[in-house]
């Protein structure tokens, strides 16, 4: 890196995004893979990019994407805009809460809302929605980490969940999320026919190192990832894809997407997953064209949070909620159950 770039750099203004001070045990490590391993969500290749572009400093000066950290090194990200302001704000967006008391709410999330603001979507989460709903009640901080969410679904994913109004119910509520003592139940169509009406999938959940942005599944003794269990039944058949219940025992990152792909049975629409790959079926135009219009339909991972139950965490007493299906759903599945009953009499592939 030559003295004019690095007195270009020091003239631009840059703002401090990340910290790291390096353990005194640390073995001499290039500075984009120690990164990586504290920055768990950037990609390596993205944190090449930013050590190229002078934005990666050891001791207050950029280095090169060869420069090994030492122990007491101070590692800093300074990037040329400020780090965004992480702070909720209340936005008046309508909610459809399901239950409501002085402890907890339980919200009917539609696909397509964020439920907690991160990176590229700062507003307009359920979060956000919350924040408004509660503005008025001085026990609630939507700042506040020990109140508000309890666990997460997709942004695409549809249905049930649990909100926390008190420090108290959080941690009681999370008590029993841990201890899997919660009833959770998804519905989900998925490619390709079952052999089995019901079965269980075990398998450890870890980030994909390929895709930071995909959960892969790992066996349960590989020491790597989380461990997760799904259970599954067949609800209905349509040939080329099912329709199943999925009950979790754990609440993993994209745990359902994960562990169905894995089994090779991938979510129908679910791009990320391979879902949008045309995976059992006819060769025909006619198929091909039923297909797109099933994803246009339903343009996002065919699932649903269905059920949710749980103690009531002040009274103690069994609470159990359900969700219909979301129309679009409905009409996906709608549709297959149409082009299977159509197709039933006529001479095609077997399933």
């Amino acid at each position: 890196m030559n003295e004019s770039y690095i007195d270009e750099l020091d003239a631009q203004e840059l703002y401090e995004h990340f910290r790291f001070e390096v353990d005194p045990g640390q073995t001499p490590l290039r500075i984009d893979k120690y990164m990586q391993e504290k920055m768990q969500r950037s990609s390596r290749n993205r944190i090449q990019k930013a050590v190229d572009a002078g934005f990666v400093h050891v001791n207050e000066r950029p280095v090169k994407s060869n420069y090994k950290v030492r122990p007491g090194d101070i590692v800093t990200l300074m990037l040329d805009r400020p780090r965004h302001d992480s702070t909720i704000e209340a936005e008046d967006i309508p909610l459809n809460i399901v239950y409501e008391d002085d402890a907890l709410m339980v919200i009917d999330k539609p696909a397509g809302m964020v439920v907690h603001p991160g990176a590229g979507n700062f507003h307009g989460t359920l979060i956000n929605a919350v924040a408004w709903h509660l503005k008025d009640d001085p026990r609630f901080d939507a700042n506040d980490p020990e109140v508000g969410l309890v666990h997460r679904i997709d942004k695409d994913t549809s249905g049930l969940l649990v909100v926390a109004k008190t420090p108290e119910a959080k941690s009681r509520l999370g008590v029993q999320f841990f201890n899997h003592e919660t009833h959770r139940s998804y519905l989900a169509l998925v490619w390709c026919n079952f052999t089995e009406e019901e079965g269980r999938i075990e398998g450890n959940i870890a980030r994909d190192p390929h895709d930071r942005l995909r959960m892969m599944v790992f066996p349960p003794d590989s020491e790597i990832g989380k461990p997760a269990v799904t259970h599954w039944h067949v609800v209905e058949r349509f040939g080329y894809t099912t329709l199943v219940e999925c009950r979790l025992e754990t609440g993993r990152t994209h745990q359902i997407r994960a562990h169905m792909r894995h089994i090779g049975h991938p979510l129908f629409c679910d791009e990320r997953y391979g879902g949008t790959e045309i995976l059992r079926g006819q060769r025909s135009s006619t198929y091909k064209a039923f297909i797109q219009n099933c994803f246009a339909l339903c343009p996002r991972q065919v699932l649903h949070a269905q059920t949710l139950g749980f103690r009531h965490p002040v009274t103690g007493e069994q609470m159990d909620f359900s969700s219909p299906l979301p129309s679009d759903m409905e009409a996906v599945i709608e549709k297959w159950k149409n082009y299977i009953h159509g197709s039933a009499n006529q001479n095609q592939e077997s399933f």
